[in-house]
């Protein structure tokens, strides 16, 4: 018995088969079958190596334009630095222009201590512990980059510790910046002849050969006289949000 119906289903397939090969009407059906099955095979392949290319193209177009962002703030801020001195020199005349600014992209490591926002770790490659650096973040002034233990530690601007020089207001009223461990920082030792007033814009200096001349600091909130001297109170333009890079400023000149 298991013989014939074994004979039998051998049978039966093998004049399957041989219809299936010898007869369009039942191999249509079948090849159609099999075509639908190897377009939809080919077009997911073709999409799923569209989506990656797709993707790698996108993720180098991103590459190319941040690398390009770095390039034109770091030439932007450069510029600024070498503007600040071309105003200077058309003041003058016979005045050689001896120049070669210098900025770099800096790291943030981690906080120097939990709980203080003001002072953060950088990984500065070729680090001069004997110098004191200026810290910018997109055209702003963020503070000062000074040694602890040799290493670099970035002192934000309402860090007590983070001093620098500035002008205040069109006419460029010189004075001293630091921070007060507040949201605000001070600007102290303004001579008591000059007209300060409230939302007058700060820059630095560059006399402190920290910065160059012409960054943006903040503007006046208050001012207050004492001893023949005045001293303003300023609202930065950084905020101490902790970005992942910085800007030190190698050489102001």
């Amino acid at each position: 018995m298991n013989k014939e119906l074994t004979s039998f289903f051998f049978i039966f397939f093998a004049l399957f088969i041989g219809a299936i090969y010898y007869s369009n009407t039942i191999q249509e059906p079948f090849i159609s079958a099999l075509n639908s099955i190897k377009t939809s095979y080919h077009n997911s392949i073709n999409f799923v190596e569209e989506k990656i290319t797709q993707h790698t193209n996108q993720a180098k177009h991103i590459k190319e334009l941040e690398e390009k962002l770095t390039k034109y703030e770091n030439n932007h801020i450069v510029m600024r630095g070498l503007i600040a001195e071309l105003d200077d020199l058309y003041e003058l005349t016979n005045s050689p222009l001896h120049s070669s600014p210098k900025v770099e992209l800096a790291r943030t490591i981690s906080y120097v201590k939990f709980g203080d926002l003001n002072r953060l770790w950088l990984d500065i490659p070729d680090y001069n512990s004997s110098k004191i650096y200026g810290l910018v973040y997109k055209e702003m002034v963020a503070g000062i980059v000074v040694p602890n233990e040799e290493k670099p530690m970035a002192l934000l601007n309402n860090d007590i510790k983070s001093s620098y020089s500035v002008y205040i207001g069109k006419q460029f009223a010189p004075g001293i910046a630091h921070g007060n461990n507040a949201k605000t920082i001070t600007v102290d030792f303004i001579p008591a002849w000059y007209k300060i007033h409230k939302d007058d814009e700060v820059i630095t200096s560059g006399l402190d050969n920290i910065f160059f001349k012409g960054l943006k600091v903040g503007k006046v909130i208050s001012v207050t006289s004492a001893q023949g001297y005045q001293s303003a109170i300023i609202q930065p333009y950084f905020q101490t949000n902790k970005p992942n890079y910085f800007y030190i400023i190698r050489n102001a000149k």
